[in-house]
């Protein structure tokens, strides 16, 4: 049997992630929720227009920028890409409930069906 100090540095199952819709998503934004919203596409594309108040965390930096733009390891973290045909946002999701963060979600519509909805963007 392991001890307490082997299961806790076992990985976290993270084959389940949690989904959140465009409407809870924009409730969460227009009520002033803390949570953390996070843009897996590239700098560039960033730029170009995000959701409002995301961060930058692309898919190939998570263990560099997570620790500094993400602290809170508790905090509810979202994490969207460009459309649904996008992988970005689940694979950071994986990663960050690796690296120990508890609460993570994604949005799997991400841009294109934000601005499908004539949702805001920010650039």
């Amino acid at each position: 049997m392991p001890t307490t100090l082997e299961r806790r540095e076992q990985p976290t199952d993270t084959s389940e992630l949690r989904p959140i819709a465009r409407d809870e998503l924009t409730a969460k934004i227009d009520r002033g929720e803390s949570f953390a919203l996070v843009e897996t596409l590239s700098p560039e594309q960033f730029r170009e227009g995000h959701l409002p108040r995301a961060v930058n965390v692309p898919a190939d930096r998570v263990s560099e920028l997570a620790p500094s733009l993400l602290p809170d390891k508790q905090a509810e973290i979202v994490t969207y890409c460009s459309s649904r045909t996008c992988h970005a946002p689940s694979d950071v999701a994986r990663e960050l409930m690796a690296m120990g963060y508890a609460n993570v979600r994604h949005y799997a519509g991400g841009k294109a069906d934000w601005t499908f909805a004539g949702l805001p963007i920010e650039r």
